[in-house]
């Protein structure tokens, strides 16, 4: 019979450890994510990139909106530097993902430079998922980790298949990376406020995107959030009604 020592937490029969659980969610975004890599490999031989170009893009620049917009102003004719642009303007918004994560992670050494690379929407989103310092940690090195694995495993399946598929925007591949990102929203639509910045976010990237440069009509919509943040908190125009303690000296009966 095996006793834990005083320091060891206590864990009930049944329950499966936060840290256990949120590293089983993180392989699943990574295997889930990883596998639209298929569609960044195929569009990228497609648009002029070979093989070896196209994976050292995916295992360098790491994350997906702004490949994505690498070689779709490289396949419509645009300049390296156009698409470097697009590409820069799309990763702001890890930036913001680092200043959040700042407190839990580390910021030096080499596991500095990993949390750099590592920075991306699924990472941050997992790690902002966990309750305490210990599973924000577990949370972000899981899905940093895997979806970097797998998505430059089948970012090689897809652009050795690109070369030999005509038209990849004509199985869909395109639209695969919009998808994967909905997926990722979706269950944190949880409340009215929530879904309501969503619609606006998406309503201003709408507009905004047959008039401004590729990259700017994401960080329009990003405005949104960040303008929703920093409004006061909803008052309810009720004051919460204030219970009115037990009289504490004994009740005497009537004699009447």
């Amino acid at each position: 019979m095996t006793t834990a020592s005083p320091g060891t937490p206590q864990q009930a029969p049944g329950i499966v450890d936060p840290v256990r659980r949120i590293r089983r969610t993180g392989f699943s975004i990574g295997l889930a994510t990883g596998l639209y890599g298929i569609s960044f490999g195929a569009l990228a031989t497609s648009s002029g990139l070979d093989v070896w170009q196209a994976m050292v893009l995916s295992a360098v620049m790491f994350t997906g909106g702004s490949q994505f917009a690498f070689i779709g102003v490289i396949g419509g004719g645009g300049s390296a530097l156009g698409a470097a642009l697009a590409s820069v303007l799309l990763g702001v918004r890890n930036t913001l993902y680092g200043l959040i994560l700042a407190r839990s992670l580390p910021r030096h050494g080499g596991k500095g430079l990993a949390r750099v690379q590592l920075t991306i929407d699924e990472s941050a989103a997992l790690a902002a998922s966990g309750s305490d310092e210990r599973e924000r940690r577990a949370g972000f090195w899981a899905a940093g980790v895997w979806v970097y694995v797998f998505w430059n495993l089948f970012s090689l399946v897809g652009a050795v298949a690109g070369q030999f598929v005509a038209d990849p925007r004509a199985w869909g591949l395109d639209a695969a990376a919009a998808a994967a990102f909905l997926a990722l929203l979706w269950p944190r639509l949880r409340s009215a406020d929530a879904v309501a910045i969503a619609v606006a976010a998406a309503f201003i990237a709408l507009v905004t995107t047959p008039s401004l440069p590729p990259g700017l009509p994401v960080l329009a919509a990003a405005l949104v959030a960040v303008l929703a943040g920093l409004l006061p908190a909803r008052r309810s125009a009720e004051p919460p009604r204030r219970e009115t303690p037990p009289d504490p000296r004994p009740r005497t009966e009537d004699p009447r």
